[in-house]
């Protein structure tokens, strides 16, 4: 569940990260656990508590590196560790919008 920091409750139903955009660029990041931004979700640190959560969410907002709009987003975690975005938003926000048109030969 995305929650914004303004909000008073902060409620994780799964494994979960801290993501934002970055000004200069636009790109999707995400809150590492060295305290960075990273372009890759694998290297996301993911939280599965609220008060873990709410931590990692206020030391993002507190880091202006540039990136707006922090805020925490479901992922999906598979076999063999790999990471996924937990929503169709969050997958739109990692891939970007695109639209694959097949193009008749």
């Amino acid at each position: 569940m995305t929650s914004p920091l303004e909000q008073k409750k902060i409620r994780i139903t799964g494994p979960s990260v801290v993501t934002a955009n970055r000004t200069w660029d636009g790109a999707v990041v995400y809150r590492t656990t060295q305290k960075g931004w990273s372009t890759d979700l694998p290297d996301a640190a993911i939280v599965s508590t609220s008060d873990d959560a709410r931590a990692l969410l206020a030391d993002a907002v507190a880091d202006d590196v540039g990136a707006v709009g922090a805020y925490i987003a479901p992922v999906e975690l598979k076999d063999g560790g790999k990471v996924r975005p937990g929503n169709l938003r969050e997958h739109i926000r990692a891939k970007g919008v695109t639209i694959d048109l097949r193009v008749p030969a």
